[in-house]
């Protein structure tokens, strides 16, 4: 069985693999943690593990190499990369920068290593509104790339924001008229929304919760309700129904998945570790930047 060699293989490796709520159930079963951006980057930084396998996209896997580089940081498939963080690059913000020579720069985790060594601060849809809380407030801010998860923190901390105009696509998925139709046919069900909805600012006021995925998880764990409509991409319904049975979850739209977070699959996971490929690496006159960013986003989160 699959599951059994990769957990000899795994030993043999001294590795721990790390996976993304967006991953498929059969990679979340085989990992060491499951969660969301910020709590990967911490497991990368607490694990005593030689080989670090990231099931994630390739940015996630940048974090890991920077933050730990006396590890080996493996990810199954190169191609798993990030449409949101492709309508970013570091030319943009250095354009910015001349326009607002006094101005900060936010910077979503859902960025590549080259766009993080050109910003100030890192943040998660966890942390985004704590991080830019902390930032004096007369300075103006660049917020990128996510627009819909800006404009949500904007809107909460009433800060001088200027928003990038990027989006993932799996949560522009998510359209209003189909949360509208489940709320009709699931009147008890709590509505939990992710910020990178491209639906948030129609809807937020319809939402329960707006949460990161990993608060989306500890808010059901602590609820009464039994029945969720869950706004993000799909991959999180797996750990949800799996530490959750006896609750029922509806997803937001069927097709909010993302095809990057899906080349990784079991197989591929297995080869890495056999083939100890493919090996994540950042220039370190990048990284030496890049970390920056993410190490003060640490320290305030």
């Amino acid at each position: 069985m699959l599951k059994e060699k990769i957990a000899v293989i795994k030993k043999e490796r001294n590795a721990v693999i790390l996976a993304h709520n967006y991953q498929e159930g059969d990679i979340q079963d085989v990992a060491d943690f499951t969660g969301d951006s910020l709590g990967l980057a911490r497991a990368a930084q607490k694990t005593d593990a030689k080989v670090i396998l990231f099931c994630g996209v390739h940015f996630m896997a940048e974090t890991a190499a920077m933050l730990c580089p006396d590890k080996t940081v493996l990810i199954p498939d190169l191609a798993a990369g990030c449409s949101l963080a492709d309508m970013i690059i570091p030319e943009q913000i250095k354009t910015w920068r001349m326009k607002y020579p006094e101005g900060l720069v936010a910077c979503y985790v859902n960025t590549s290593a080259a766009v993080k060594a050109e910003c100030d601060v890192c943040v998660t849809s966890t942390n985004a509104i704590k991080v830019i809380e902390s930032l004096p407030a007369d300075k103006d801010i660049l917020f990128v790339p996510d627009y819909y998860l800006g404009s949500y923190v904007k809107a909460k901390t009433k800060r001088k924001i200027h928003l990038w105009k990027g989006y993932c696509p799996a949560h522009m998925a998510i359209l209003p008229e189909q949360i509208d139709k489940l709320m009709e046919e699931h009147p008890q069900a709590e509505f939990l929304m992710h910020p990178e909805c491209g639906c948030t600012t129609k809807q937020m006021h319809l939402a329960d919760q707006v949460l990161s995925t990993e608060g989306m998880v500890q808010h059901v764990r602590g609820s009464g309700s039994k029945e969720f409509i869950v706004a993000t991409e799909n991959g999180l319904l797996n750990r949800m129904r799996t530490q959750f049975p006896e609750k029922q979850f509806y997803p937001a739209s069927e097709h909010a998945s993302c095809h990057h977070m899906q080349r990784n699959t079991l197989e591929k996971a297995f080869m890495s570790l056999v083939n100890m490929k493919h090996v994540v690496t950042v220039p370190p006159e990048i990284a030496k930047r890049a970390v920056k960013p993410i190490e003060r986003m640490l320290e305030i989160a």
